[in-house]
């Protein structure tokens, strides 16, 4: 496991190689590893953007113990009193959330049906929907995904979409990554803004609203990688913004060590680069599976609405 400097030093000395590589950081840029994908080992198992299987398992179980409205309240409380003095404008608050399954990580890791996949030495499995940034011809391309909703509510997609505080959310969000995206690539503009992607989960439908912002970058970008990943981590969708001040309230609010959930994994192909946030996360503690989620806040937030949210995203996709 490398620590903050070597990473993004092995990322760009790789990178000015041409070397193909894997690579994966954790939320607060404290570790993480850098592999050439010629030594990665059997036991990180990784997919992109690749069909998967359809074929649901037999006696599928799974249960969940999220953390009590009462105590979720503690938590909530320290991040909108935050946001009511003005020291953020959006804070991403995630929970751990024990679950029971009679699923292995590796049949959860073959068998969910996502974007992005991970299985980390079998320590954690990710799922993710959520492209981070993609580099390709010397583009780079980020998707910012803010804004979650029940596909089976009357008239969802209009009521995400007029939602004011979902608009304004997603606003923070799209204008935060425009501005990260700036400081490594010129002629930033937003390309897509609030687009609807489906999600299938084991429980129901989910409407999720993203947007697509893209840039050019210098010609030599493949010797910056590291240093490019370094400027734009963490990734804006979960932390908020400003971003220093919004890291620092998470950690404040926050009963739990986030470790690799919401850092990001990706791979460099000797040209371009595809990578994903890390959400959709189980972890294994000892012999119990954890499962973190969560959401952004901001001052218009309802408690009781946040705290289903994060229940809601507890889930595998797996159909």
């Amino acid at each position: 496991m490398l620590t903050t400097h070597s990473i993004f030093e092995q990322m760009n000395e790789l990178g000015a190689e041409k070397v193909p590589f894997f690579f994966m950081i954790d939320f607060l840029k404290e570790k993480g590893e850098v592999i050439p994908l010629e030594d990665l080992s059997s036991d990180i198992q990784f997919s992109m953007h690749e069909d998967q299987l359809n074929t649901p398992l037999i006696d599928f179980s799974f249960n969940k113990f999220p953390i009590s409205a009462k105590e979720y309240q503690k938590q909530f409380k320290i991040v909108h009193d935050h946001l009511l003095f003005g020291n953020s404008y959006l804070t991403n608050l995630t929970c751990i959330t024990p679950i029971n399954t009679n699923l292995s990580l590796q049949q959860i890791y073959t068998h969910t049906q996502a974007k992005y996949k991970l299985n980390y030495k079998n320590q954690f499995v990710c799922f993710s929907p959520e492209i981070f940034v993609q580099i390709k011809d010397g583009k780079i391309a980020s998707y910012p995904m803010k804004g979650t909703i029940d596909a089976a509510i009357d008239d969802a997609r209009s009521k995400i979409l007029s939602d004011e505080k979902e608009a304004a959310e997603h606003a923070t969000i799209v204008d935060l990554i425009r501005n990260d995206l700036s400081l490594v690539a010129n002629e930033v503009t937003v390309t897509k803004y609030r687009y609807i992607d489906e999600l299938i989960t084991h429980e129901k439908r989910l409407l999720q609203v993203s947007s697509e912002i893209v840039g050019q970058l210098p010609t030599n970008y493949h010797e910056q990688l590291g240093t490019i990943f370094d400027q734009l981590l963490p990734a804006g969708s979960i932390c908020g913004a400003p971003k220093k001040k919004t890291v620092e309230i998470i950690l404040e609010a926050e009963n739990y060590n986030r470790n690799f959930y919401t850092g990001v994994f990706g791979v460099f192909d000797g040209k371009n680069v595809d990578s994903a946030v890390m959400i959709r996360f189980i972890e294994r503690e000892n012999e119990q599976l954890i499962f973190k989620s969560g959401g952004g806040i901001t001052a218009k937030s309802d408690c009781e609405s946040e705290y289903n949210e994060m229940i809601q995203k507890v889930y595998v996709p797996i159909y």
